[in-house]
């Protein structure tokens, strides 16, 4: 467990916003909130961090202690402890709804509605309030543009000759995004199993996760690689020979939502937490961060699609739910993982 309390001046910075309509409904008394607040998530400890200072402008009285990895291995951590009869965690921050459906499923979820719902899509939250969306995550396709001639449009590319021997990718079986992603393209027309079989056969590797991905591909070991928007972006932004590919296929959108845990140490903190990062503070921290903001009129970083601007592949939430273990079985016999 890592300590990312933060203090700093109290008080609310002013922060840039492109929407001018809606009004934050943040309080400004910073004194009338302190103690402790407990976070599991999958972000990116430099992220969260980030975060969590944000969140201390506002509460410098509360410390904040994180927990991250994958999101996976969160999910196990919380069911042990539910286990054994207590979820140390408070707030829940992890890769997509079908982990928080099945958390709903196992009654780990407490319902808490926002004061920060307006400019967010109803499609992005559930209608019970037990979670919501915080920003616009998608996978596709990242290649360095020293390994690779010609244009890449999408998924398909991966299985090509000019690929054979050079893609990696994240593992469902460590990757909540992965994961995802496996249950999705295995129910799309024009995907299905036979996309895994075809990256199999073209010797893909994978990797534990989406960091790995990247590695492999900005030093060269890989040519091409699936992963998240937001690392790809980045690496290109601070100098990486890499490109970022939204495919022409449509892309697979994750939300990353966030929860309470029913039942809370720290619920008011926790509340506060959530109404921080669905304000238009915390979605345009989430901006400057590197993510596409879930907010609509809180702009996203340059080099990244707008939320309406990305074509999504479509799916059917509750069967992802239903087939999601055992579709990871599958993919550890195909793979050998």
């Amino acid at each position: 467990m890592k300590k990312l309390g933060v203090l700093a001046m109290a008080g609310m910075m002013a922060l840039a916003t492109g929407c001018q309509a809606q009004t934050s409904t943040l309080t400004e008394d910073t004194t009338s909130l302190s103690g402790s607040l407990t976070v599991y998530t999958s972000q990116p400890e430099e992220d969260i961090q980030a975060l969590v200072e944000g969140f201390n402008e506002i509460y410098p009285d509360v410390t904040v202690d994180i927990f991250r990895s994958g999101t996976e291995e969160v999910v196990s951590k919380v069911l042990a402890e539910k286990e054994v009869g207590s979820v140390l965690a408070d707030v829940l921050l992890v890769s997509d709804a079908t982990t928080f459906e099945a958390l709903k499923a196992e009654d780990i979820l407490e319902s808490y509605e926002s004061p920060e719902l307006e400019g967010i899509s109803e499609e992005y939250y559930d209608t019970d309030h037990t979670y919501t969306g915080t920003k616009i995550l998608t996978t596709g396709v990242v290649y360095n543009t020293d390994l690779v001639d010609g244009e890449v449009k999408g998924f398909a590319d991966l299985t090509g000759e000019a690929a054979k021997d050079n893609v990696v990718m994240p593992s469902p079986l460590y990757s909540g995004a992965a994961s995802y992603n496996l249950s999705v393209l295995t129910q799309t027309d024009g995907f299905g199993w036979d996309f895994y079989q075809a990256l199999k056969d073209n010797n893909v590797a994978v990797e534990q996760g989406n960091g790995t991905v990247l590695q492999a591909v900005t030093d060269g070991t890989k040519a091409y690689g699936m992963i998240v928007d937001y690392m790809a972006l980045r690496a290109k932004a601070d100098g990486a020979k890499v490109e970022f590919v939204y495919p022409e296929e449509g892309s697979l959108v994750i939300t990353e939502p966030i929860g309470m845990v029913k039942d809370c140490a720290n619920s008011d903190q926790a509340k506060a937490f959530i109404d921080y990062i669905l304000s238009e503070e915390g979605q345009t921290k989430t901006a400057e961060i590197g993510y596409t903001p879930i907010k609509e009129g809180v702009e996203a970083p340059e080099g990244f699609k707008k939320a309406d601007e990305i074509n999504a592949i479509s799916v059917d939430i509750k069967k992802v739910v239903e087939t999601k273990e055992a579709d990871k079985e599958q993919f550890a016999t195909m793979f050998g993982a």
